[in-house]
């Protein structure tokens, strides 16, 4: 059977890679652009095995470079994404509008099957967010530009290579007070990077063309009950405050000052708006791919980098094996 094409942006993130793996065995010839081979590429050609993967660099927006892409592929995924502004840098607008918009005209000039892009879930509420502006701008124009487009927007994304539990494991191991925002009280649906991919696949090899999908694990957690279950899992105990809105968005200004900041004053209002199912759109469970992964579960496999002792911890094997084993 002739492998399809696929051509996938973002592809060395967590979800890219994770997809790769998926879609190579289902025998998916899969071309990923990046930025900079030099420091990606590593990374990218370990998820396949030879000839299955093609690895281009390129500036996102050199549509020259990019548009000669189109000419071979079926189907087309966009994972790209920033969750904070640089300074003279990547703009909102430009990576989660303007580019999605190119993509999406591309995607009807060259007549590709499938067109799937990653949105984010929670987004329709908070207009006062710019990252949820830009990301509702840019459904709008690829929708437009590429009307079977298939829109995913998934709640919190975690595994062992997210940007998620493992921040929250590594401040909670260092900090003896830990901040909660607005109480602690959003809730979220977490889905397993796992789940996500299994979803993307099912859209593709079934053919689904929903527009806009809200993927979301199978159960309803909020914040303060994630940083509990993540204080459980490593061993961890600590003080959680919860942070009057004013000094929130201080510690949120100093924070913008760092090169990679661990909040900005964007994602504080972010926090503010629950981000599960709104019941407006399809779920992943609605077009029959419901997600098997708990939270709790998945992160035991991997939380023990974050205890004192690692996996071989006496703590580990008390709790979870209820051996008495005695440190040496």
């Amino acid at each position: 059977m002739k492998a399809k094409n696929c051509l996938i942006f973002g592809g060395s993130g967590q979800i890219g890679r994770n997809l790769i793996r998926k879609l190579t065995k289902s025998n998916y010839k899969v071309t990923v652009v990046t930025r900079n081979t030099h420091q990606k590429s590593y990374i990218i050609k370990t998820q396949a095995n030879a000839g299955f993967i093609d690895i281009v660099e390129a500036n996102i927006f050199d549509e020259k470079k990019i548009r000669a892409l189109f000419k071979k592929a079926e189907i087309c995924i966009n994972f790209v994404g920033i969750l904070y502004e640089e300074k003279k840098g990547n703009t909102f607008s430009n990576i989660h509008t303007i580019f999605p918009s190119l993509l999406a005209k591309l995607c009807k000039e060259y007549n590709i099957k499938h067109f799937i892009h990653l949105s984010a879930l929670g987004i329709n509420d908070a207009k006062d967010s710019k990252y949820a502006l830009s990301k509702l701008e840019g459904e709008n124009m690829v929708l437009k530009n590429f009307p079977l487009a298939t829109i995913l927007r998934p709640s919190v994304v975690y595994s062992v290579d997210d940007n998620f539990t493992t921040n929250f494991m590594t401040l909670l191991n260092r900090l003896p007070i830990f901040p909660l925002y607005y109480e602690g009280a959003t809730k979220f649906a977490p889905i397993h990077c796992s789940d996500l991919t299994d979803i993307i696949q099912h859209v593709i090899s079934n053919n689904v063309y929903s527009k806009i999908i809200e993927c979301v694990g199978p159960e309803i957690i909020t914040f303060r009950e994630i940083i509990k279950k993540l204080l459980d899992l490593i061993n961890k105990k600590r003080i959680l405050l919860p942070l009057p809105l004013p000094i929130a968005e201080l510690s949120a200004r100093f924070f913008e000052i760092m090169p990679k900041p661990l909040l900005t004053r964007d994602q504080l209002k972010l926090l503010k708006y629950d981000n599960i199912p709104s019941g407006k759109y399809k779920t992943n469970l609605d077009i029959g791919v419901p997600s098997l992964r708990y939270f709790d579960k998945e992160v035991k496999k991997y939380c023990y980098m974050w205890r004192e002792g690692g996996q071989f911890s006496t703590e580990k094997y008390n709790s979870d094996n209820n051996l008495n084993i005695k440190s040496s």
